[in-house]
This record gives structure tokens, sequence and C-alpha cells, in this order.
């Protein structure tokens, strides 16, 4: 059995890695084709599929296997049919881009900010860091670009369309709750005091709130501070292609190859870094960083793909079903095939049956039985 057979599982799916550590310990002196093969599952896909399919339907020796598990979905052959079928989900996704730039328009909630307060709110104004330009770039499409490189070797349209409306989901929901929240909560940055008061002359009111006199839009844009933008949206951008990237590699497969780990980290690295610049340019206040998009990541990928720990963690939920559906078409065209088969045999079985008749009774002689005289007896004079 080769290490890259994509039967993982992760450790507390019912303990499966104690029980296959003990069951196939003299299979598993093996040795490593080396680090070029580490991630091949991530490129190999079509010899494990059709193992699998192979495996999971015992007696399916008549019926041309193969054929089945190596047919591709492109976006020429059923890209039409996947859009029609998600239509309305794309449907919702503008809807929600609309939310976000509705949410963006309107005003926080401008909190109370005392002069006591300010003491926590005089950090320099800084520039950002990682641009807001710079946020669709790393955790939109690079993301996108990983899935075409992964189309490209499977051709496989459900895999591609199903992972940018993933990641655009998670990407756009994640945009909404947090700007909900942004304006809800209304609370002010680290650099506030000279959002408010840019030359540093500090005016309060009557009942010791803030009185401002800096640009409107920077003032506003200082309510807003929790929760980070920057962070939430590289995390659900990122955290969702390490999970798919997860699925891909099989990186939980009870083998404890560390290459495949750090795969998946790099993007989760990528995203935790962006958080800390949003703290190092005063932005945002440690606690703003840890109020992530991980969880709608995470709940947006298992609505397409199966958890990265499953044995069909690798593909999608619809490439199995149509797995499924191709293979249960082929049984049935098997069936009328033998079917049709033992038919024209029984027909000509019992034409070749009516014309040795045909034969005997041109003939004068009847295979019957006794009913009539034999040819011996016919030679003899007998009769």
């Amino acid at each position: 059995m080769p290490w890259w057979d994509l039967r993982s599982v992760f450790v507390f799916k019912n303990f499966r890695c104690f029980s296959q550590s003990q069951n196939g310990l003299s299979q598993r002196l093996e040795t490593s084709a080396g680090f070029s093969q580490l991630f091949r599952p991530l490129i190999a896909h079509k010899k494990h599929q059709q193992g699998r399919m192979r495996d999971a339907q015992p007696g399916s020796h008549a019926v041309n296997v193969r054929s089945v598990t190596v047919a591709s979905y492109t976006v020429r052959s059923h890209g039409i049919t996947v859009a029609r079928t998600h239509l309305n989900d794309w449907l919702i996704l503008i809807l929600l881009l609309g939310i976000v730039v509705l949410l963006n328009a309107i005003h926080p909630f401008y909190r109370f900010v005392g002069k006591d307060m300010m003491e926590d709110l005089k950090y320099p104004l800084k520039s950002n860091t990682v641009p807001i330009w710079a946020v669709p770039v790393y955790a939109v499409l690079l993301p996108m670009v990983v899935f075409l490189l992964l189309y490209f070797r499977r051709r496989d349209v459900y895999d591609l369309h199903h992972a940018i409306l993933g990641i655009l989901f998670s990407v756009v929901v994640t945009a909404v709750i947090t700007d909900a929240i942004k304006d809800a909560v209304g609370r002010p940055r680290p650099d506030f005091f000279w959002r408010c008061f840019p030359d540093g002359k500090e005016v309060y009111n009557k009942w010791g709130d803030v009185v401002c006199h800096g640009d409107k839009n920077v003032v506003r844009e200082g309510h807003k501070s929790f929760p980070s933008g920057h962070t939430s949206l590289s995390f659900a951008g990122l955290g969702f292609l390490s999970l798919y990237l997860s699925g891909k590699i099989q990186v939980f497969d009870c083998r404890g190859h560390v290459a495949k780990l750090c795969l998946v980290l790099l993007p989760l690295l990528l995203a935790s870094l962006v958080a800390i610049s949003r703290v190092d340019d005063y932005w945002h206040h440690w606690q703003d960083v840890f109020a992530g998009g991980l969880v709608v990541a995470a709940l947006c990928y298992l609505q397409f793909f199966p958890p990265p720990y499953n044995d069909q963690g690798w593909a999608t939920y619809a490439y199995f079903r149509m797995l499924e559906e191709s293979q249960g078409t082929a049984l049935a065209a098997n069936g009328e095939n033998v079917n049709a088969n033992n038919t024209c045999n029984a027909e000509v079985q019992i034409e070749s049956r009516q014309n040795d008749r045909n034969n005997d009774t041109f003939t004068g002689i009847s295979l019957s039985g006794d009913s009539g005289p034999t040819v011996e007896d016919l030679e003899s004079g007998r009769s």
C-alpha cells in the first residue's frame, strides 16, 4: 500500500489511527518515495478515485468502473448546469455585497469619550502597513489562483465552482458581520485623539464628551475599532484556503508528514501577521484582532466539502453524487445489455431447435423419444 493512499481520518474519529497502527503494522515498513512525492495526493487524484470507487462497489466487475471514475466534469461540459443549479446562491451573494456597501456608508455609533478615557487613545496616527486594497488580493484572488491550478490538473468543475463560491461567501458574510458590529459598537481606535484633535487642542462639551474638529471621514473611521476588518477578512479567505488544502493533500492521514502541516499552516500564519500589523499600526486594540472570520470560513467550507479529516475530504459532495449517478446509470445500462444478450441467446437457441425439428420432420426422423422408428429399425427392415 503506497503511503499517499487517501484513506485519511482524524485521530478522534473512532480511534482508527490506533487500529490502523495495530492491524497494519507489517505494512508500515514501506519507505517514503522522497520529499518530491510528499504532496502527490494534491496532483494525482484520478488514480485514487479509481481505487476508491472499485473498493466502494463490491461486485462491480460487470461494469467498466474505470470509464466511470476517470470521467472529468469540465466547465464546457457541466459549467452551465452547475451555474444554473446555484443561481440563487449567486443572487444572494450579490445581495450581501449590497449590504456591505450600505453598512460602510452609514455612520457608526458615536460612543461617549471622556477626557479621562483619552489616556489610552493617544497613540500616533499612522498609515496602514497592509492597505485595504491588498486584502482582496491575498484573501480572495490568491486562493482562486490555487483553485484554478487544481482545476487544470483534475478537470473538476464542481471543485472549482464550489471553492470559488465558498470563499466568496466566507469573505462577504464575514464582511457583513464585521461591519454590522463595527457600526453597532462604535469603539474608538487607539489613535482616536489625533483623529478628533489633529492640532492637539482638546475640546469637550458640558457633559464631558469630546467635540471633534478633525476631518469628518477620519473621525467616523476612528469609531470602527472593534472588530478588525483586515483580520476577519484575512482569516475568512486564508482560513478557507487552509481548509481546502487540508482536504486536498489529506494532512490528517495519521502518517505524521510535517511538511503537509506546514503547507496548511502557511495561510494562517499570513493572516496572523496581518492581525499583528493592525495592532502595530495603532489602528486596533489587541482585543479587536481576536474576533476573526475563521469560524465563518469553516462553516462555508463544510457547506460544499466534507471535513478535511474525512476519507472523502479531497473532493466535493457534488462530485461523489455525480459519481454515484454515473455508476448507477452504467449499472443500469449494463443490466439492460445483459438482459438483451440473454434474450438474443434464448431466441437463437429456440430458433435453432425449431430448425432442427423441421429438418428432422423433412427426413422422416423424430427426435421426441420413442414415439417413432429409429434409424437402426429403418435400416434393418423392422418397421
